[in-house]
């Protein structure tokens, strides 16, 4: 069969042959339709995620977490799970009977295996993490990728009384603007000038920031948030660390903790099975009440290697077609 394969860490995958896996007991083979470049299939890919030789405790191997395909009964299910040196993007996959779930009819490869991982990045903590309550104002930090473009929707969905999106490309930032987007900040500006943006937004009140950068831009933000003098009745703002699409690092002042109302929690923090299954469903409700976009790219595996380093193509989804 077809398949993505990894020859050393640190490398680009190639589109060559590989050998077909087999299933064995308690174990069903997947025709694969749809499989999303994701970022943590490249930082895998790199050996730079934790778990990175525990997904790839061979090598070659093929790349690839999570895919959407056919069982041999034509039903299209959702599946993860794959054994080294076998991953999603291929032609075939084999995976355990528990790691696969179906999709529902009316949803399609794409939207299945795109949609999800993104969407719950910003629905566990609204949610779940932070509780956000209807009327609040959330705080997209990088709001025009594709993770971003969902969290706008789904504070919208859940009930935000005012949604601020946050990024460098003024094209995408009208694009969350008709998302739902009630303002929006251009972070391409002076640092004086991003901080008086934020100071401004900070006055009049930020219940939930979603986190998708970190480094300078968050810095400026947090510092944004320190008041000028102590207060009694601070206001309480949550921060939710997603991503560090801005950098891994930042200075955060003490003051920023000490005298302010900031909170600070990871996106991750309190994920349950049960909450998995219900905020998956509620995903589905909404895609299919026409209420959730998600912009896409659809490629053919034979082009993994054009396309391998640019899984947020202009905020767009790659989906590979095996």
């Amino acid at each position: 069969m077809k398949a993505a394969v990894l020859h050393k860490f640190g490398e680009t995958p190639r589109y060559e042959d590989f050998a077909d896996p087999s299933p064995g007991k308690n174990e069903v083979l997947i025709h694969v339709k749809a499989v999303a470049l994701e970022n943590v299939d490249q930082m895998i890919a790199r050996g730079e995620h934790f778990a990175s030789r525990q997904f790839l405790s061979e090598l070659p191997a093929i790349v690839g977490l999570r895919g959407v395909g056919e069982r041999s009964d034509g039903k299209l299910v959702g599946f993860s799970g794959a054994k080294s040196p076998y991953g999603a993007m291929a032609e075939k996959a084999v995976v355990s009977k528990e790691s696969i779930v179906l999709v529902p009819d009316g949803v399609s490869a794409e939207e299945a295996v795109a949609l999800p991982p993104a969407a719950l990045t910003s629905l566990f903590p609204l949610k779940w993490g932070a509780k956000m309550k209807p009327g609040e104002t959330v705080l997209i930090n990088g709001a025009t990728g594709i993770a971003g473009k969902l969290a706008v929707q789904i504070a919208k969905l859940l009930g935000a009384g005012r949604v601020i999106g946050t990024g460098r490309n003024e094209e995408s930032l009208q694009r969350i603007k008709e998302l739902g987007a009630d303002t929006v900040l251009n972070l391409k500006q002076s640092e004086d000038n991003l901080s008086a943006s934020f100071k401004k937004e900070v006055d009049e009140g930020i219940d939930i920031i979603l986190d998708f950068l970190w480094g300078p831009p968050t810095e400026t933000l947090l510092k944004s948030i320190v008041p000028k003098e102590i207060s009694l009745n601070g206001h309480r703002t949550h921060l939710v660390q997603i991503g560090e699409k801005a950098g891994s690092d930042l200075k955060l002042p003490a003051s920023a903790l000490r005298t302010s109302g900031l909170e600070i929690s990871g996106g991750a923090a309190g994920i349950t099975p049960a909450f998995i299954e219900e905020g998956t469903n509620l995903i589905w409700k909404w895609l299919n009440e026409g209420k959730l976009h998600m912009d896409m790219e659809s490629v053919l595996l034979q082009d993994i290697e054009n396309v391998w380093n640019c899984s947020d193509f202009q905020g767009k989804r790659i989906v590979i077609h095996p």
